[in-house]
């Protein structure tokens, strides 16, 4: 049995809005994944249950005229992944929401929930992170927008205020030639299971260098990170394996991985290089550089 003491249907976003605010311990629900093991758990805090799966006005993948992107907070990770544009435009994503779960679980999971969930383990958040998503967020007092970066703010965290939704994410147009991004999740087992370390790059080369290289890494840190001091390392530097060395060294000023029952901290840090050096070398060769 699912204890909580109201259940409500938004039929829009401002509906929504509004059944937040008359319920302060309310929650939403999109697609459920998460919300329905906090209540099967008893979770104190799921008094009241504000239902906003398949909104219209939360669902959709569209090209902007400028060539950005506009993914609603409502996509399930199937539609990502069998998105064209996505794939075009935003590739460690699609390659992050396959990685989720199974289909099942990737039916009906939202893009949003897997952010506003707040997990440092969130698949959809590193990706999201490189390619410096902005979030639209809407409350009865009206619409702002926040970046990626510093959207999480601790474990189970994330910087929303009572009251407000999460519509939609907006990336910029990323640029059409000399770039690459990857991917990566270590999982103790190859599907179902929560990320050990979860990681993705994106880089820019020119005249065999790293114009830029953009890296994040999840569970490194008590939220998902960007690590500045990798970047730095790059930015200017030769396609060699000496970079590429000093990059997976550099890293670890930027992590901060504990121990669990998943892994020690010994060996987190020990995935974190050799992970840096997997991402690094598949956005170069999807760049069409080679790192020598």
């Amino acid at each position: 049995m699912f204890d909580f003491e109201s259940y409500h249907r938004a039929t829009g976003i401002s509906d929504a809005a509004a059944l937040l605010a008359k319920y302060p311990q309310s929650r939403l629900l999109a697609g459920g994944t998460d919300v329905l093991i906090q209540l099967h758990h008893h979770n104190a805090r799921y008094r009241h249950v504000v239902d906003i799966h398949g909104l219209p006005a939360l669902c959709g993948i569209s090209l902007n005229p400028d060539g950005g992107l506009c993914i609603g907070s409502g996509t399930t990770f199937t539609e990502l992944i069998e998105s064209p544009l996505v794939r075009q435009h935003l590739p460690a994503l699609s390659a992050a929401a396959a990685s989720i779960a199974g289909p099942q679980i990737r039916n009906v999971a939202t893009y949003g929930g897997n952010i506003c969930n707040g997990a440092t383990s969130a698949d959809s958040a590193t990706p999201s992170l490189i390619y410096d998503a902005r979030l639209e967020i809407v409350s009865a007092s009206g619409t702002r927008f926040a970046s990626i970066n510093g959207f999480h703010t601790g474990p189970g965290s994330v910087s929303l205020e009572a009251g407000e939704i999460l519509v939609a994410f907006h990336f910029p147009p990323q640029p059409t030639s000399r770039v690459g991004s990857a991917h990566f999740k270590y999982a103790m087992r190859d599907a179902m299971d929560i990320a050990t370390i979860g990681s993705a790059a994106r880089c820019v080369i020119k005249d065999g260098k790293f114009e830029e290289l953009r890296l994040a890494f999840g569970v490194a840190a008590p939220t998902p990170i960007r690590c500045q001091h990798a970047e730095q390392a790059a930015n200017g530097a030769p396609l060699t394996l000496q970079t590429l060395a000093a990059i997976s060294e550099t890293v670890l000023q930027d992590v901060s991985p504990r121990s669990s029952w998943r892994a020690a901290k010994e060996f987190r840090l020990h995935l974190i290089q050799s992970m840096t050096r997997r991402v690094v070398t598949e956005a170069v060769e999807n760049a069409g550089g080679k790192l020598q």
